[in-house]
């Protein structure tokens, strides 16, 4: 059965028919406060009643002319579900005005596997298409995956296991973890891990990989948050996340074995530009306060915002990494030129703490600062090494400690 813009329909659900068992509270159910504000206990997620008459776990899959590997990957997925998750599921593929035989394709394979079901949208767009199907299911726990299965299923289980349990309230691949094992363009890599630093440096994000298309939600959560994101497109994802951190929500992360697809029709360039424009409307939103934080917070976040205290870890954390850096500026510095030095000595810095203190937009900003610096100072003084170590010390200082109260900023007004 075929569903038109589900937004006033209820969605037909089939129960898949594998055994199951599960802790018996409610879904979604919250232990209440006790006592006054001295003895109010944080709030906590029950486990998800496995038993419920619904299937338990409803996969999205966004398609767009897809015709040439949708089968395969719904028939791949659906067999992974059948043999390793141990209780009722649906795939729910959401198909975005497709041109070509998409449509037909999934619409047979639904007459034939009873736990699909095929959702047609006039609207284009990932985030829109996300946001309704996960609106109208009556599942306890929501995910969606690419329908080229890029992501390797095995992460599926870990992907779930925190979110039946209580423990999350949202679960995330990563692309981006030291133990992943990822396949693709040096291009596409690049544009990710830069887009995930501006993310840190502007919205003060603290998730490793916003764009991977493997992720799951709890439905108790997810209709929450949904109304508040604005996205149809490709950063509904990055929208969602920043949103339930601010809330106080617990997002966890999962290292996945990632092949990107070389036929892919996603256009990088655009949907990066898209990405950008999509992060300056939300920073604007959080600045004017249009999401409610502090009332989200008191419904359904685990715990209040932590005010800040000493120095702050990113500051201690931009102190070590700069000391490393001139140490090794001054030991290059004896034989060697002060541009090219720095140069050097900021590559193998970032290169030696693999990443972990900078990113690649925060390295480029801390070379450009740190370069004029070095080119000034000659024409102000006659510099020794010294000199020039604490004018380098200065200026990388400055883009961390700026990157840092950027950050800051970017919080919604009750939040900060």
């Amino acid at each position: 059965m075929t569903l038109i813009d589900p937004a006033t329909s209820s969605l037909r659900r089939r129960v898949h028919s594998a055994g199951f068992a599960g802790a018996a509270s409610p879904a979604g159910q919250q232990a209440l406060p006790q006592g006054g504000p001295e003895g109010r206990q944080l709030p906590r997620r029950s486990p998800v009643d496995t038993r419920v008459a619904v299937p338990v776990l409803d996969v999205a899959i966004p398609v767009f002319n897809e015709e040439s590997r949708l089968e395969e990957g719904l028939r791949k997925l659906h067999r992974h579900l059948t043999e390793s998750f141990p209780h009722t599921f649906q795939i729910t593929v959401a198909d975005n005005s497709s041109t070509d035989n998409t449509l037909r394709i999934a619409e047979r394979l639904a007459r034939e596997l009873p736990e699909l079901t095929v959702v047609r949208f006039q609207h284009r767009g990932r985030g829109n298409a996300l946001r309704q199907v996960w609106l109208t299911s009556r599942s306890p726990v929501l995910a969606y995956m690419e329908a080229d299965l890029s992501s390797d299923l095995s992460a599926l289980a870990p992907l779930l296991a925190p979110l039946l349990s209580g423990h999350s309230d949202l679960a995330i691949g990563t692309r981006l973890a030291r133990t992943s094992y990822v396949t693709r363009s040096p291009q596409r890599g690049f544009i990710s891990r830069s887009y995930n630093s501006l993310l840190r440096t502007v919205l003060g994000a603290r998730f490793s990989d916003a764009q991977c298309g493997f992720k799951a939600v709890r439905a108790d959560v997810a209709h929450r948050l949904l109304p508040y994101t604005k996205d149809d497109g490709w950063f509904f994802d990055t929208e969602l996340l920043v949103i339930a951190e601010r809330c106080g929500l617990r997002v966890h992360e999962v290292p996945v074995d990632w092949t990107d697809d070389p036929n892919s029709s996603v256009d990088v360039v655009r949907t990066a530009l898209a990405d950008l424009r999509g992060m300056a409307r939300l920073t604007r939103d959080l600045g004017r306060g249009r999401v409610p934080f502090t009332r989200l917070r008191q419904e359904i976040g685990r715990t209040p915002p932590a005010p800040q205290t000493g120095i702050p870890k990113s500051i201690l954390r931009a102190l070590a990494w700069t000391s490393v850096d001139v140490m090794v500026f001054l030991l290059l510095r004896g034989f060697m030129d002060p541009l090219p030095a720095n140069l050097i000595a900021l590559v193998f810095t970032s290169v030696a703490t693999r990443m972990r203190f900078q990113g690649p937009l925060t390295l480029l900003l801390t070379l450009l600062l740190t370069s004029a610096a070095l080119a000034v100072l000659p024409v102000i003084t006659t510099p020794d090494r010294w000199l020039e170590g604490a004018a380098l010390a200065v200026a990388s200082l400055a883009v961390h400690i700026g990157r840092s109260l950027v950050g800051r900023r970017a919080l919604a007004p009750d939040v900060a």
